[in-house]
């Protein structure tokens, strides 16, 4: 059984005028059923079209998936209002991005016994990213850094 190039069905031929026929429209014959089928189905094709396509296929398939990345946001616990909005802004835009976020308090010298004007901030931004973000880890000391991770709000 023979199909051309278009899908459609020619019939039964042999495979001496199917490959003269494959020839002549400069196309490749390829078996499509197995070989013990009856009858043989076989096709005419580019058969190095369809498998570049095949393979064009797959590659765009792997890059619709979107690797989630950890972005950082760094604050100090003297952080100006000006400067707070600011990245407040890029931290909702990397959240509504699907992006987690790492947000951490610095201190340096003697701030660190001051620690929880650094808690306070992170507490703030808690409470006005609680619509668009969902915590992950809570605020925890680590050395001489506040940190506190936020990632996108699970969709229902």
């Amino acid at each position: 059984m023979l199909i051309d190039q278009n899908g459609e069905k020619v019939g039964s031929i042999s495979t001496k005028d199917a490959l003269k026929k494959a020839q002549d429209i400069s196309l490749d014959l390829v078996q499509v059923s197995p070989s013990d089928a009856d009858p043989v189905v076989c096709k005419l094709m580019d058969h190095g079209k369809f498998v570049f396509e095949k393979k064009k296929n797959i590659a765009s398939s792997r890059s619709k998936t979107r690797k989630t990345s950890t972005k950082e946001i760094k604050f100090r616990p003297s952080t100006d209002i000006g400067d707070y909005n600011i990245k407040l802004k890029k931290i909702k835009s990397f959240i509504l991005d699907g992006d987690k976020t790492k947000i951490s308090v610095r201190f340096r010298g003697r701030e660190i016994l001051n620690s929880n004007l650094g808690l306070d901030l992170l507490n703030k931004l808690k409470n006005e990213l609680e619509d668009v973000a969902q915590i992950d880890q809570e605020p925890s000391l680590e050395g001489r850094q506040l940190m506190m991770v936020l990632s996108p709000l699970k969709k229902k």
